[in-house]
């Protein structure tokens, strides 16, 4: 089934743009205050979609990549990445995972690979959708590929962010506002395509020490830096979270779950594993231990009715 892109007037993407560029900027905000009540007609409240259909969408975090067991190279979809460990918690009848390793909201629309649009998962009668996307869009992996090599500039500084500042302008926190309205569009095109559905927007585990402690060499930054990406990552799942609430979704916090469990934890602690994995997982990644932990926040979210 072939779908378009769905419009987005200039007034309403200049309106929600400035909103995630307040929020980022410090501004407090309620995102649940600006849902539209019109957009909450799929939340049926706790064990409305159990035994019923379930698609996953999203990028690496979801799919789980070197994860065992494997069961899709070309995406690098994992059989126990956090989507089929809610399928099996939940039951459900029918499950599609279309994760993909490295998809970007483009992939929503088109093929990545072997991978077709990810959104043709979502029929009509599709019950729950779990969404975690946008890493990508704002250049996850050229970001820390970056933040590594300049570290060796300035250890104790943050040449890091000096480079992503140099124009003035926080360069990472623009493209967190740029991409607030390409995952709109993936939100309104699921509700479109299932309009009685659950919609879940997973945001971003834990990379980094919470506190803004650093671990070089185990993860090469330099010291200063480790506080930056840090905040990067909440800015990034500030704006998810206000995303969600504007189209009537829920937000998965698993950033909150996995604090005290990142990077620069040892080998039996951690559940993000560094650069140089030590578990089966992608550099930067959720190891099994990091999947089951984002299993259990969709789940206790699904328990929920707000």
């Amino acid at each position: 089934m072939a779908y378009g892109i769905p419009s987005d007037g200039p007034v309403r993407r200049h309106r929600r743009r400035a909103t995630v560029a307040a929020a980022l900027g410090g501004c407090v905000l309620v995102a649940a205050s600006t849902a539209p009540a019109a957009a909450h007609g799929g939340d049926h409240g706790p064990g409305h979609d159990r035994g019923t259909g379930y698609v996953a969408l999203g990028d690496s975090y979801t799919s789980g990549p070197a994860i065992p067991t494997q069961v899709d190279a070309g995406c690098a979809r994992s059989d126990h990445n956090y989507p089929s460990l809610v399928a099996a918690a939940r039951h459900v009848s029918a499950f599609k995972d279309v994760s993909c390793a490295g998809a970007t909201t483009a992939e929503m629309w088109k093929a990545q690979g072997t991978n077709g649009p990810q959104l043709d998962a979502v029929q009509r009668g599709t019950d729950l959708v779990t969404v975690q996307i946008g890493g990508n869009d704002i250049g996850f992996s050229s970001i820390i590929g970056t933040c590594a090599a300049l570290s060796s500039k300035d250890l104790t500084g943050d040449p890091c962010r000096q480079y992503y500042n140099a124009s003035g302008t926080d360069q990472l926190v623009r493209n967190i506002v740029q991409t607030a309205p390409k995952v709109d569009k993936v939100l309104r095109a699921i509700r479109a395509r299932a309009p009685h559905a659950r919609i879940l927007v997973v945001g971003y585990p834990d990379l980094l020490p919470d506190d803004g402690s650093g671990c070089y060499p185990t993860v090469p930054f330099a010291a200063k830096d480790f506080p930056y990406l840090r905040d990067t990552g909440e800015r990034l799942n500030l704006m998810l979270r206000l995303v969600a609430a504007w189209n009537g979704a829920r937000y998965v916090d698993t950033y909150g779950p996995t604090v005290g469990h990142d990077m620069c934890k040892a080998p039996a602690d951690r559940w993000i594993e560094p650069l140089q994995p030590a578990s089966p997982a992608a550099p930067a990644h959720p190891n099994a231990k990091g999947e089951a932990v984002m299993a259990q926040a969709v789940l206790k979210r699904l328990e929920r009715r707000y």
